[in-house]
């Protein structure tokens, strides 16, 4: 069966790889082990550029590293959403007894257009005929809606792959697609890119150290 794979990237790492050292993911690997009887035509990843964190500022030159190995995939594209900063303010919550209210305001960033990303691309897929199944890497329910589109007004087969290795899936997520299937802490351990690899442009690509 002709599969499309549409991958929620921060979803993925955060639910499955952020305290692991698997992070040098090779993602057609670990969809193909999952769907071994199936010709998994493309694989879609959509993420956004991270801004250096306090105590990890070689975070983005680790991500862009990844970037860099990702696309030495075959049949895999990136998709871009960006991170808008932002000030909020907020309640304190430990504070003194009878002591008044207080409020803190604390910048943060959002990610933002990676979701839409991804709901439209499952669904412009569908519409032309580019896939008989679509499997979406996530276990977010803001894709309830876009599922079940796929699934109910187009008649496709689609299944939920669950990064969160604790197997809990969202109720509504759950309900909205074909199959549910849970990624495992083997999937991963199984699924790594080779620890050096070449591109045309740039020349060798090394797995971070600190991975």
């Amino acid at each position: 069966m002709i599969t499309n794979v549409y991958i929620d990237g921060f979803n993925l790492y955060y639910r499955a790889v952020q305290r692991t050292r698997f992070k040098w993911l090779d993602l057609r690997r670990m969809v193909e082990q999952m769907f071994p009887n199936d010709e998994v035509r493309e694989i879609h990843y959509f993420t956004a550029p991270i801004h250096p964190q306090t105590g990890d500022v070689k975070a983005p030159q680790r991500q862009q590293t990844y970037w860099r190995a990702l696309r030495t995939i075959p049949g895999l594209r990136l998709h871009m959403g960006s991170f808008r900063a932002r000030e909020i303010t907020r309640p304190v919550v430990e504070r003194r007894a009878r002591e008044p209210a207080a409020f803190a305001t604390v910048r943060g960033y959002q990610e933002k257009r990676s979701d839409v990303n991804l709901a439209a691309r499952l669904l412009l897929d569908a519409c032309k005929g580019r896939y008989e199944q679509a499997v979406v890497v996530s276990n977010d329910a803001d894709f309830v809606t876009p599922l079940t589109y796929v699934r109910d007004e187009l008649n496709l087969r689609i299944i939920l792959l669950n990064p969160d290795v604790r197997g809990r899936t969202q109720r509504q997520l759950a309900e909205s697609v074909s199959l549910v299937k849970n990624l495992r802490r083997g999937n991963l351990r199984s699924a790594q890119l080779p620890e050096r690899l070449t591109d045309e442009q740039d020349g060798v690509i090394s797995k971070p150290a600190e991975w």
